[in-house]
């Protein structure tokens, strides 16, 4: 059987972060599975399932080295003024950190006091600044009425007291950061600065040259309007206290290796008040902090590897995202989320944070809209209390990619209605549902492939108590755990009320044979149905096809050996919630 390998991701197994102090007059809680609720009134002894897949083990390390997907689509500028081929910027202004000297040159101004650097072009078009040189004790600001760029040619600032570079002209600044060359930027933890380097305008990345940004005080890069990266981009943000790339206006990821590691409490590795598009590149960011209390709204927040206050769209690239704090998530988006291509992984390790009467679970993606997934692979992966794995507050419809998730309380959750027209959709709830809409559930086509804990969950659950139901129309379905009571099966259904675990079993329908690895543990019996009367064949061995769903399914694939499972037809016409509807 095929492996799927990517130089990011090292097969190894999880380890759960500690807790930290308080931050507020309450004593903080951190729930570490010793006292798991579901949320719907059920102690924690409703049992639990386990996998063997490659998505129980995957993990996400930090690879300075790595080297950008090639999996990007057509890049995004909000402007095309945004691209510096679309500009030209002649007369070059050289600025030598190591001994910066005071000058008036090509309509520029420049001051300088001590190793503290003052650029002003005025009304001045075309200006280039080229920076170099090494100072521990000093920083660049620039001021101007027209955009402009900043060439990093070898340069290393550090500012004790606020930002290393200082772009304080709201036009636009191209950065542009020179091939070949290593260039640092860090401040101290005096201070109340926005960023290290902070852009009060447009703020556009070029070059293939690497910029490492430290920040301490607060966030590492940090634009009042948007930020884009461009291929070639190599950019290392690390950040103590807050942000790691933060911006006003939107973030826009049109490609490069973007490697962001953020420690503070609540702090996110990429936050926009705006939309995020991610288009190319290799985006990476690691998050340790706890959640966060705000004494402000009175709520407590948790850190995020990626954070958008409206939508998020991903096109391409891979983006890998680590949150080991309490309250930790990989991704949320306070409106909705379109995944259409690329490759996103996505690991959360820490459990409930709680602080005051408030509170924050872990999410892989937490979702305040809809989330619709078209395309692209989605692997996610939650092991602390209350860890669901992809959750929408509104509806989740899925067309196409390929979607795992292996979580601690349900593994995909809809607040309203969930659609699965197609793609490939393994959900695995390791002490709760696999599939759990609170609205209608509709299973229309795609290869789904859902495991609960065991009774009284189920694999495919639709919220029947408030009147809702579970609509099979089409589709290639397994459900370890049975299916939710009252559902409408207009496609046909069968049974075996019992299974092998860690077994490799085929499933043809139509003469396409889908495989899956059955859990170590989990619900009773197993449910499946596709177009035709499907054959089940166990402890088969399986050659070929395209390895799917975090390692536990194999599409088109050939097998040999294995007995054959008797199927009975299953009929689910209670009214009751869960169970499976065994008779």
């Amino acid at each position: 059987m095929r492996k799927i390998l990517f130089k990011s991701i090292i097969w190894s197994m999880l380890m759960v972060a500690a807790g930290c102090t308080a931050d507020n007059p309450y004593a903080d809680y951190y729930n570490d599975g010793s006292n798991w609720n579901n949320g719907g009134g059920m102690s924690n002894n409703v049992g639990s399932s386990t996998t063997e897949g490659d998505i129980a083990t995957f993990d996400i390390m930090m690879d300075q080295n790595a080297e950008e997907s090639n999996t990007a689509t057509q890049a995004y500028y909000p402007d095309a003024e945004d691209q510096l081929d679309n500009n030209t910027f002649s007369t070059q202004i050289t600025i030598d950190m190591s001994n910066p000297v005071a000058k008036e040159e090509g309509g520029v101004k420049v001051i300088v006091n001590g190793g503290h650097v003052i650029a002003d072009h005025g009304a001045q078009k075309g200006i280039c600044y080229v920076v170099s040189g090494s100072t521990t004790n000093g920083s660049l600001t620039v001021l101007g009425e027209k955009k402009y760029e900043v060439i990093l040619n070898g340069v290393s600032i550090h500012n004790p007291d606020s930002a290393a570079l200082n772009l304080l002209s709201s036009k636009r600044a191209f950065v542009y950061v020179t091939d070949g060359t290593t260039n640092q930027l860090s401040d101290g933890t005096d201070g109340s600065h926005k960023g290290a380097l902070y852009a009060k305008g447009k703020l556009l990345f070029y070059g293939s040259g690497k910029l490492q940004v430290e920040g301490h005080t607060n966030n590492g890069i940090h634009s009042t309007d948007y930020i884009v990266f461009n291929k070639g981009n190599h950019i290392n943000v690390t950040t103590t206290e807050n942000h790691g790339i933060k911006a006003n206006d939107g973030i826009f990821v049109n490609g490069g290796v973007l490697n962001v590691e953020v420690s503070g409490a609540g702090a996110k590795g990429l936050n926009s008040e705006s939309h995020i598009i991610i288009n190319g590149g290799r985006t990476t960011v690691i998050t340790t902090g706890k959640g966060s209390y705000d004494s402000e709204t009175n709520e407590v927040k948790g850190a995020a590897g990626i954070k958008a206050d409206s939508t998020l769209t991903i096109n391409g690239g891979d983006v890998l995202l680590k949150s080991t704090g309490y309250g930790g998530k990989g991704i949320s988006v306070d409106t909705d989320a379109n995944f259409n291509g690329g490759n996103v992984y996505i690991v959360t390790t820490g459990g409930k944070y709680t602080s005051s009467s408030d509170s924050t679970s872990p999410k892989g993606i937490k979702v305040e809209g809809s989330i619709n997934i078209n395309g692209g692979r989605i692997w996610v992966r939650t092991s602390g209390n209350g860890g669901e794995g992809i959750e929408s507050k509104q509806e989740i419809n899925i067309s196409g990619g390929d979607v795992a998730s292996y979580a601690y309380d349900d593994a995909i959750n809809a607040k309203s209605t969930m659609s699965i027209t197609g793609g490939y959709v393994y959900a695995h709830g390791q002490h709760n549902d696999g599939l759990d809409a609170n609205g209608n559930l509709y299973i229309r086509g795609g290869v789904v492939y859902a495991i609960c804990s065991g009774s009284p969950e189920v694999a495919i659950d639709a919220n029947t108590e408030g009147g809702y139901k579970l609509y099979v129309t089409g589709g290639t379905i397994v459900a370890v755990g049975g299916l939710e009571r009252g559902a409408q099966l207009s496609q046909s259904c069968f049974q075996t009320s019992s299974w092998t675990a860690n077994a490799w079993y085929a499933m043809t329908v139509d003469g396409n044979t889908f495989s899956f690895l059955t859990p170590a543990s989990g619900g009773q019996g197993m449910v499946v149905s596709g177009s035709t009367q499907p054959s089940l064949k166990q402890s088969v061995t399986v050659t070929g096809g395209d390895t799917c769903m975090g390692g536990v399914g194999v599409a088109d694939c050939s097998v040999s050996g294995g007995s054959t499972v008797s199927l009975s037809s299953y009929t689910n016409t209670n009214t009751g919630g869960g169970g499976g509807g065994w008779h």
